[in-house]
């Protein structure tokens, strides 16, 4: 827990998006409440503000503003469908099935496609969790876009975080078209693993099946990788048993009494967004101790339901573990690739910025670069996460992964001393920076240029000559950090980068 809320945090952006996220759905509620709208409207109007505020992470605000109109489009007739196929069982799952499969290949359209995926999937998931009926279609209708209203005006109008430190931009597609396009073989792996999942969830039970498909789903969501997706499930279940213990604690004695139960719904949503970029397991614990809120708000909420949401969540788990090994495996050498050169492409990016403000350009600003850079490390512990797990057999990589997470982690803690120099406006640079700077940048290109194994790094003997204090220190650190990175970089088998 320590470490969660010690972790950088640059320019505070966590804590600001956590912060807007409770403001939106709060507002999203509350209009909503205001309109008159049923108990199951609010909660639908609140889950759509909340999927806008996740879930759009388009590069620019223009991109960002657009998806967010786009919602309606992906949304709307999902929700009409799944309302109407209510009680036609077998044609509510095959269309249930589909949509988890449109939603996941949607994914090779970038961002937004991710997007749309996600919120027209929880559309028909969302109808199941509240029981919706045809009845409510409108006022269903009317709560989302009152949320998507709401959670826009607050995004892009009330409190606009993007225009100060943009968010990064996806990485470039991995190669390939039809099944060998990572997309598909994901689409079709969450469909398969959904379809288990949703036939075993209906044996536990009728009613509350959609968990264990919900439950699939959301593990193959930001996962690419075999490795990836075991991991994520083992942390989904982990979160969810914390979260069902922490819920019979907490959720059942309030009895569904509105203000408290609000106010923790509050709480909830702040650990999911503050969380997310972090820890999967702990934004899981925030997802389903508000899950039992809201079921304390239904009136359903008692041990046995909580016990249900267990055994549904191990379910969907096991389902998503055997699909990614059994269907169409994806293997984690080439997604370690592509997330560790963006990180190194980012160290390369903070520094040039940093050189040029330095130099006296006003308008280069390296902070975006370096909140980039946490993020993309993000990415790469999330890619590496399989190789460091504890119950990973091979400990030759698992050696090299943490070794690889250590050094990068160094390298973003000199970026962000090299950031703060940067803005200083007394700082000043000379001719060993310069040089210092593009000896970083050769050391980058060295790294994530194809090679046969370890080099001799001959960025080691400039850091050592170019040490010194402020903005040239860090520089030097961040050569000898490139140095080091190449060995464990480099050395077969079972490289960290694969190399063509």
């Amino acid at each position: 827990m320590k470490k969660m809320f010690v972790a950088p945090d640059p320019g505070l952006v966590r804590l600001r998006n956590s912060l807007r996220a409770v403001v939106g759905i709060a507002l999203a509620v509350a209009l909503a409440e205001l309109a008159g709208l049923s108990l199951t409207a609010s909660i639908t109007g609140g889950l759509a503000a909340l999927l806008a505020l996740f879930t759009v992470l388009d590069a620019t605000v223009p991109a960002q503003r657009l998806t967010t109109l786009l919602l309606p489009v992906a949304g709307f007739p999902v929700l009409a469908l799944a309302t109407l196929l209510h009680d036609l069982t077998v044609l509510r799952d095959i269309a249930f099935l589909a949509v988890v499969f449109c939603g996941v290949y949607a994914r090779r359209w970038g961002p937004r496609g991710h997007a749309l995926g996600v919120f027209a999937f929880m559309n028909f998931f969302s109808t199941q969790f509240l029981h919706a009926v045809p009845g409510q279609l409108p006022e269903l209708y009317a709560a989302v876009g009152i949320a998507l209203a709401a959670a826009g005006a607050v995004r892009f109008v009330l409190w606009p975080l993007e225009r100060r430190v943009p968010p990064p931009a996806a990485p470039a597609p991995l190669p390939g078209t039809g099944l060998a396009r990572v997309t598909t073989r994901q689409a079709v792996q969450a469909a398969a693993a959904c379809a288990v999942a949703l036939g075993i969830g209906q044996v536990l039970s009728e009613d509350r099946w959609y968990w264990a498909v919900g439950t699939t789903w959301w593990i193959f969501v930001n996962t690419v990788s075999r490795g990836d997706t075991l991991v994520r499930g083992f942390r989904r279940v982990l979160g969810t048993v914390i979260g069902v213990a922490v819920g019979l604690v907490v959720a059942i004695p309030l009895h569904g009494a509105p203000a408290p139960t609000a106010a923790l719904v509050a709480v909830c949503v702040f650990g999911i967004f503050y969380t997310a970029p972090l820890s999967y397991s702990w934004m899981m614990l925030a997802v389903t101790v508000m899950a039992g809120l809201l079921y304390g708000l239904l009136g359903v909420l008692d041990p046995e339901l909580l016990l249900l949401r267990v055994e549904e969540t191990a379910v969907g788990a096991v389902c998503a573990a055997l699909a990614v090994v059994v269907i169409l495996p994806v293997t984690t050498h080439a997604i370690n690739d592509v997330w560790i050169q963006r990180a190194l492409n980012g160290v390369r990016a903070a520094t040039s910025a940093s050189l040029r403000r330095l130099s006296g350009e006003p308008d280069a600003d390296p902070a975006p670069h370096a909140a980039e850079l946490e993020l993309l490390l993000g990415r790469v512990r999330l890619s590496l996460a399989p190789l460091v797990h504890p119950l990973s057999p091979f400990r030759a990589r698992k050696a090299r992964a943490r070794r690889v997470l250590a050094l990068l982690d160094e390298c973003a803690a000199e970026v962000r001393g090299l950031t703060v120099v940067a803005a200083d406006p007394a700082a000043s640079h000379d001719a060993r920076l310069a040089a210092a700077c593009w000896r970083v940048e050769a050391a980058v290109e060295r790294l994530t240029t194809p090679g046969d194994g370890p080099r001799t790094a001959q960025t080691a003997h400039g850091a050592s000559a170019a040490g010194g204090h402020g903005a040239l220190g860090h520089v030097s650190g961040l050569e000898k950090l490139l140095a080091a990175l190449d060995e464990p970089l480099r050395t077969p088998p079972g490289s960290l980068l694969v190399r063509s």
